[in-house]
């Protein structure tokens, strides 16, 4: 055997300068003028102020600093007064997020991360995640965090709640990556540098990075009012439909082109204001007759009877009905196909060849409570052929549901896009929204009966859902609806009798009397609660 020869160590011996004293003095005196340049444009909304004071000081005399602290004082309570909104955006917000991010989250950051775990050490080293930035909201604190090496969102989703009480709030929603940035749009001759700028600096994926809401004011504990006439456009935009508010304040904005909608809720959760909200923004549509609505209500039509000229098609006294209903949808989807293949690959709505939205408002009764096993097998498969094919072609299945587990629901899966209002179970919560959901921070299973309307979304392609809620539709807003967006096709007469339907009274221009949402914004965003 060959002996294996060891290594030998070689020790090396770091050299010793001696540095003169004023060069040591030099680079102080310049390391201490970068720093305070430094601090001087990073935090300019003091320093600025601050100059201008010692400058006028020294020119017009020290007396003059109370007069101008007066004036200033005078001038911003004036503006708080004459316009709140701008003043949060341009002072109190800012001033508010640097003030928490020295005062509340760099104070107390080391020892929460220590507490919560989420430090890591090696050897006598200790190492936590960076505070990137914090902005202040009337919903909360939008807290961005650079994750260190081995962790990952669920790491910390796990610790929301540790997060949430150690920054003295009781809710703490974690994101991946940032949210809510939108790049502007830039013009003028540094236009096309600037976008770049914005690519580079919004556009990025940063996996590296994760966000932290802290939220403090619940802006969805107020009713939403619901969209004025004005707002309603005359063609809707189905990627983009106004329905509500995220928990943030920003405008809910729901998907209806190439998807199928699926709200979920126990009784009185409010999935009667997702439905008229949805119809709402729809309005501009049906008038046209870009758009046609197929309601099917196996509740007797105590729930959509009330906008009865809104839908083409309206089936609510018997069940056969409901079922020709699903399968007239079934043969224009089959002429579509036909027509349009190989030609076009998603339809394009037209007055001649609108878009088809099947409406069925419960649609346990049509599948799990139905006792006629012929009638029920006929409903499912024109419901999956719907489902699974009519999407492309303009043809779009929103249902509502109390129970969504597999039994009551079989093709649970073939709805893309769904809704989860208040439930009465936890583990409905990922039947509905997918699997780790709760876990990701849908709580619909704590959401007050106090709160209708109120429910989780998955949106902007992120697995984190987002809190919403729906506009809060009254019988007033409906009566006017069914007066003034009437559609040019009327329902055939054997869809049954209607209740009379009494009109709401409008103003001297046609126009109804509901507040825009933006007022709600206002309103909050300047502390009135």
């Amino acid at each position: 055997m060959v002996a294996r020869r060891e290594p030998q160590l070689v020790r090396l011996q770091s050299s010793v300068f001696a540095v003169p004293r004023w060069a040591l003095l030099v680079g102080l005196m310049f390391r201490a003028l970068y720093r305070g340049v430094r601090l001087a444009l990073r935090y300019w909304r003091v320093t600025g102020p601050a100059v201008l004071l010692v400058w006028l000081g020294w020119r017009a005399g020290w007396q003059i600093i109370p007069i101008v602290f007066l004036l200033a004082a005078a001038g911003l309570s004036g503006w708080r007064i004459g316009h709140r909104d701008s003043f949060g955006v341009w002072v109190k917000w800012p001033w508010l997020s640097r003030w928490r991010r020295w005062w509340l989250y760099r104070r107390g950051w080391e020892p929460t991360m220590r507490g919560c775990g989420l430090s890591t050490a090696h050897g006598s080293v200790q190492y936590w995640p960076p505070i990137l930035s914090v902005k202040s909201s009337p919903a909360g604190d939008v807290v961005r965090v650079r994750l260190l090496r081995g962790q990952t969102p669920d790491t910390w989703s796990g610790k929301s709640s540790e997060l949430a009480y150690a920054f003295g709030t009781r809710l703490c929603r974690v994101f991946s990556g940032r949210i809510n940035v939108l790049p502007k749009i830039r013009a003028g001759r540094l236009g096309v540098l600037m976008a770049w700028w914005d690519r580079h600096r919004f556009g990025r994926d940063r996996p590296t990075e994760m966000t932290l809401v802290f939220v403090r004011g619940d802006l969805l504990a107020y009713a939403v009012p619901a969209i004025g006439p004005d707002s309603i456009p005359h063609t809707p935009d189905l990627s983009s439909l106004p329905v509500g508010l995220r928990e943030d304040g920003s405008w809910l904005r729901i998907v209806l082109e190439q998807t199928h909608v699926l709200i979920a809720g126990a009784t009185g959760s409010g999935k009667g204001s997702v439905i008229w909200s949805i119809l709402r923004a729809l309005a501009g549509g049906i008038r046209s007759g870009l758009v046609q609505v197929w309601a099917i209500d196996p509740k007797g039509g105590m729930e959509l009877a009330m906008g009865r000229r809104l839908f083409s098609r309206f089936a609510y006294s018997s069940l056969p009905e409901m079922a020709d209903v699903l399968d007239q949808a079934v043969e224009v989807m089959r002429e579509r196909q036909t027509r349009l293949a190989g030609s076009v690959r998603q339809h394009v709505p037209a007055p001649a060849d609108p878009t088809i939205v099947v409406l069925v408002d419960e649609l346990a009764a049509l599948t799990a409570y139905l006792t006629d096993k012929d009638l029920r097998a006929r409903i499912e498969a024109a419901l999956a052929v719907l489902l699974s094919q009519g999407r492309a072609l303009g043809v779009h299945v929103i249902a509502a549901v109390q129970d969504p587990r597999k039994e009551v629901v079989k093709f649970r899966d073939l709805f893309p896009t769904r809704v989860g209002l208040r439930m009465t179970e936890d583990e409905q919560v990922d039947m509905v929204l997918g699997a780790g959901a709760r876990k990701r921070g849908a709580l619909a299973d704590q959401i007050p009966a106090s709160l209708p309307g109120v429910g989780y979304m998955v949106l902007d392609q992120r697995p984190e859902p987002v809190r919403v809620r729906f506009t809060h539709i009254t019988d007033d807003h409906i009566h006017d609806m069914n007066t003034r967006y009437a559609t040019p096709t009327p329902a055939p007469a054997s869809a049954g009798s209607v209740p009379p339907q009494r009109n709401t009274p409008v103003d001297g221009n046609g126009n109804g009397s509901e507040p825009l949402p933006v007022e709600l914004f206002n309103k909050l965003r300047g502390g009135d609660r």
